[in-house]
């Protein structure tokens, strides 16, 4: 049995969950997300907590049955509280700003880097002397700012000899010996 599927969601106050025909509808006080589903799951809204039920035991069923959960549970939570991921853009010289929709970075390459959002993530970028700039990434779709922020990553990814690039706040860099450490 799933463990994560045979869990139910609880659904908080102020929060809307709707199902028709196999879409999910999931309305909070900071917006609206919609979700395809397969039918084969049965999905049932009771008073405050959503519960999947799937049909036989098969594989893919039971993949599906913890991964429909896990993709309402992230609906709820976006809608409710959002998400937020901050990038560290670690070099000399690297810069970031911000007009629009646009993310424009200077990351070392002959050219400046221009990153064109979605209109659903909120982008921020904070320059302090002395310190890293960072840029901050705000939405209620947790897929899909996790796909923005790996995209923004992949600009310049983290090297390990002097820790140079684009990386998470708070992540750890494994760093490497150079040359000169096996003497």
């Amino acid at each position: 049995m799933s463990r994560i599927g045979n869990l139910p969601v609880t659904i908080p106050s102020g929060v809307t969950v709707s199902v028709a025909n196999d879409v999910i509808t999931v309305k909070g006080p900071k917006g609206e997300l919609t979700e395809k589903f397969d039918t084969a799951i049965a999905i049932t809204v009771e008073e405050n907590k959503v519960k999947l039920v799937r049909p036989h035991d098969h594989k893919d069923m039971r993949a599906k049955h913890g991964l429909y959960r896990s993709l309402i549970n992230n609906m709820v939570v976006g809608v409710t509280t959002g998400y937020k991921m901050e990038l560290e853009l670690v070099g000399v010289g690297y810069r970031a700003s911000v007009s629009g929709q646009n993310l424009e970075m200077s990351l070392g390459y002959s050219h400046n880097v221009l990153v064109a959002l979605p209109a659903e993530v909120k982008v921020a970028a904070q320059s302090e002397r002395g310190k890293n700039p960072l840029v901050t990434l705000e939405s209620i779709d947790k897929q899909l700012i996790g796909q923005v922020a790996a995209k923004i990553r992949s600009l310049r990814k983290i090297e390990p000899y002097k820790g140079k690039g684009i990386k998470f706040v708070g992540e750890e860099i494994r760093r490497k010996a150079g040359k000169s450490a096996s003497k």
